[in-house]
């Protein structure tokens, strides 16, 4: 049996891992012939290094559940893979996946947000990376989400580089947007989001919530397992 072995950055907010362990089980109920595990980098536990020396060599994917792919996922966890000496393949990150694009709409229709309102200015608010690629990308999800609404919407970061909130907020303001409302493009609540919910009460601006625990998130997790499990098989 492969093994997949979720990788999460870890927090001092335990909501994030009780989220991640969500993550899992609802992955395990779609693929319940998986062995599942789930670690984390720092903060939280089990720590990566002691679930790979629990693994069978050879046989477990390591897939980070993370949305950007920035230095987590290619320094942190590739050195803890290197540090364990356990031969096991990582997987990509999710990324701008169509699916939580989907997950991230929902969250907002369910804060109360009409597709059909023009009036609606979204801000889609991540964590900002040192690296321009990563961040590029997320900007790609302000893009994307806009495509089946009549939303207006821009990437804001909680953390980095700019535009900062108050900065994306005041961009959909000149854009006409008249009904701002934040999308956290973060997969659990934790001490930032928390952060950006200040904001959002101080301005008098909506917040959805974060991607969660969702049946699509589970998904791509799986997706992304089957992708590397391929490039081994074909190599």
């Amino acid at each position: 049996m492969s093994t997949l072995v979720l990788t999460a950055h870890g927090s001092a907010d335990p909501r994030s891992a009780v989220t991640v362990g969500l993550i899992a089980d609802c992955a395990r109920r779609l693929r319940p012939d998986l062995d599942i595990r789930v670690a984390f980098c720092e903060r939280s536990e089990p720590n990566l290094r002691d679930v790979l020396a629990a693994v069978r060599p050879g046989r477990a994917v390591v897939v980070p559940l993370l949305l950007a792919d920035a230095y987590h996922a290619q320094v942190d966890i590739p050195a803890m893979i290197d540090e364990s000496g356990v031969p096991v393949r990582q997987a990509e990150v999710l990324g701008e996946d169509d699916r939580l694009i989907h997950v991230l709409r929902q969250r907002l229709e369910h804060a109360g947000v009409s597709r059909l309102d023009s009036r609606v200015g979204v801000l889609v608010t991540a964590v900002g990376s040192s690296r321009p690629a990563a961040n590029a990308r997320t900007a790609q999800v302000a893009r994307e989400l806009t495509l089946t609404t009549r939303w207006t919407a821009t990437t804001a970061f909680a953390t980095g580089p700019q535009p900062d909130l108050a900065q994306a907020a005041q961009l959909l303001r000149d854009r006409g947007a008249t009904r701002l409302v934040i999308a956290p493009w973060f997969l659990a609540h934790g001490r930032i989001t928390d952060r950006v919910a200040e904001f959002a009460a101080a301005h008098g601006i909506a917040m959805s919530a974060p991607l969660g625990a969702h049946r699509q998130v589970a998904e791509t997790v799986l997706d992304r397992f089957d992708a590397a499990l391929s490039v081994r098989s074909a190599a």
